[in-house]
């Protein structure tokens, strides 16, 4: 039986690149960040200045960024 662990949702700060910021989510302990083609490892702390949002936020995000919303359920587990 597989254990689903808990994902946590962030916003970073906005950039000139990324100027609604970047979402991320922390599942076990490991950060991911979006990137175009699916959730990247992100190595070391939580960016500075990103601050937890709902899922319902990053759903927000997902659809004005154009991601399929179904991205949310897809954070890789740990392990």
């Amino acid at each position: 039986m597989e254990v689903k662990v808990e994902v946590r949702f962030l916003r970073a700060e906005p950039t000139m690149a990324f100027p609604r910021g970047r979402l991320l989510a922390v599942r076990g302990g490991r950060l991911h960040v979006l990137a175009p083609d699916g959730w990247d490892v992100v190595g070391g702390a939580r960016p500075e200045g990103a601050r937890p949002i709902s899922r319902a936020e990053a759903a927000g995000w997902c659809r004005f960024e154009g991601f399929d919303e179904a991205l949310l359920d897809a954070v890789p587990q740990p392990g």
